[in-house]
């Protein structure tokens, strides 16, 4: 896989390449299970040690890969021989870019056809909003429209800064998305549960070494920021191959 990323929020690209190979190392202890700690960092490419599990189809998955098949914060075939895992922030420009120009071919030629699950996760690194736009896409995903609210508030997202999404405007998402039942949405926006829900995806994601959004994870690999389309096809098209 090629590792290298462009620079994106600020990062050179020597700083999201260690970046990965230090995330590529939590991942693989993940999957190994160790209980010691590795001073030098994962090469790239590097698979993780073998674990002691099953030897069953997905058993090489991290375990924040879910696979569930009620899963609302998720789209493609429960299945799938891949699951592409991706953290955003709500109001993350660069998610909103990604949703706009690379999540539809990736839809297309991936999801569609049944190759590529896609499970998102929810960071806040951008404030209170990004909090409350979080629990408002779960809010959302009750009633079956997660995927259609991100969707909306990314394609209204301005081209280079943080959205301002204030309780009114994650109403309006929720409209334009065919949330079914409005007044039950805007209830879930003071859902405690939603909002603790919202809080331990955040702290997972702190645990697992995540600090930048959108973040994508298949396997033991990562992909960091809006990449070219055709970065993100090398990205799944090796995972599948180590699928098959």
């Amino acid at each position: 896989m090629n590792t290298k990323t462009t620079q994106t929020g600020g990062l050179s690209v020597e700083q999201k390449y260690r970046r990965s190979l230090r995330w590529n190392l939590v991942l693989g202890l993940i999957a190994a299970f160790l209980a010691i700690v590795v001073a030098a960092e994962m090469l790239p490419g590097e698979s993780p040690a073998s674990t002691d599990s099953d030897d069953t189809e997905h058993a090489e998955e991290m375990d924040f890969v879910r696979r569930d098949a009620d899963d609302p914060m998720a789209i493609g075939d429960v299945d799938a021989p891949v699951v592409l895992s991706e953290f955003i922030d709500m109001r993350c420009p660069f998610c909103a870019v990604v949703s706009r120009d690379i999540m539809p071919k990736l839809i297309e030629e991936y999801v569609d056809t049944g190759k590529v699950r896609i499970e998102f996760h929810d960071l806040v690194f951008y404030g209170d909003q990004s909090e409350q736009a979080a629990v408002a896409a779960r809010a959302a995903g009750e009633q079956d429209k997660y995927f259609e609210f991100v969707t909306a508030v990314y394609a209204d997202a301005p081209e280079r800064s943080h959205p301002d999404l204030p309780r009114k405007e994650l109403i309006e998402f929720a409209k334009d998305a065919d949330v079914p039942d409005i007044k039950q949405f805007t209830e879930d926006l003071d859902n405690k549960e939603l909002t603790d829900e919202v809080k331990a995806s955040m702290q997972q994601a702190q645990q697992l070494g995540v600090t930048s959004t959108p973040f994508f994870v298949v396997g033991n690999t990562s992909l960091s920021g809006a990449q070219p389309v055709d970065m993100f096809r090398d990205f799944l098209d090796e995972a599948l191959e180590e699928a098959e």
